[in-house]
């Protein structure tokens, strides 16, 4: 979606409606050039927080349940022989991850990237990593991909202004962006747990592979053989989905993507 095609005179409703029939009627990559996040959210979301879906896709009969158990009360996790141990309350949790240094990742940082939106939200997104300007700015899916989602989301009615809270795998960035690894999944995935266990949201969304992966319990299946379903992670319904920024490199994806949020729709109207 170009400037353009979203001038400053267009209402919100107008915006989200644009942004769905370019979807739905298999519209090429939508860009949003000219467009600050600030400027995305609110051209859509007052329009349309508190909505529901116009349209719903079936729900699968039998959710897939994850694997990998999350403890209660304090939550420990192990990066080589240091044992990690983690309060049960938020502000704590925070702290604790704000000053971590369990690998390599913390010296090269710039700021911890621990959360966005509040942490009463109906809905968590679940990210992969930190990219340079979330580094920059200690905020989550803050370039395009994040404009994007932001777009997206306030098509079916959800806003991290009020409803979304988004939290990645990783809090620190790789160099380059590069893919996590393992020994970095191990040593800060235990955050990501216990926020989920805080936050305690009515859905998950997670939006990549790696996230998709460490929530399903299902390592080394492809990402497109895990969507399209209603999965659990401790009781809580998970829906997996493409990233936002491999939307922005492979436009066939953002239909799909659009039917993932419709799922997720009915999975928080359930709810």
């Amino acid at each position: 979606m170009t400037a353009r095609d979203t001038p400053p005179e267009l209402s919100a409703e107008e915006a989200a409606r644009l942004l769905r029939q370019r979807v739905e009627m298999g519209a090429g990559e939508i860009f949003l050039d000219g467009m600050t996040r600030e400027q995305a959210l609110t051209r859509v979301s007052s329009a349309l927080v508190g909505r529901g879906s116009e349209e719903r896709v079936q729900r699968p009969s039998a959710p897939v349940p994850a694997e990998g158990p999350m403890s209660g009360g304090a939550s420990k996790g192990k990066s080589g022989d240091r044992t990690l141990v983690l309060p049960d309350d938020y502000e704590g949790l925070r702290e604790i991850a704000l000053a971590c240094t369990r690998c390599g990742l913390s010296g090269g940082r710039t700021q911890v990237v621990f959360s966005d939106g509040p942490p009463t939200a109906r809905l968590m997104v679940v990210g992969e990593a930190p990219g340079a300007n979330e580094d920059a700015s200690g905020v989550p899916f803050v370039g395009m991909a994040g404009q994007f989602l932001d777009l997206l989301l306030a098509t079916v009615g959800l806003s991290r202004k009020d409803s979304v809270y988004i939290a990645n795998v990783l809090k620190c960035r790789p160099p380059g962006n590069r893919d996590p690894q393992p020994d970095e999944i191990a040593a800060c995935s235990p955050f990501l747990l216990r926020q989920i266990d805080l936050v305690k949201p009515r859905a998950l969304l997670a939006v990549g592979s790696f996230s998709a992966r460490l929530l399903t319990g299902r390592d080394g299946v492809a990402l497109g053989k895990l969507r399209g379903a209603v999965h659990t992670y401790h009781g809580v319904p998970l829906v997996v989905t493409y990233h936002p920024a491999a939307l922005l490199r492979n436009r066939r994806w953002t239909r799909l993507f659009w039917d993932d949020l419709q799922l997720l729709r009915s999975v928080i109207d359930e709810a």
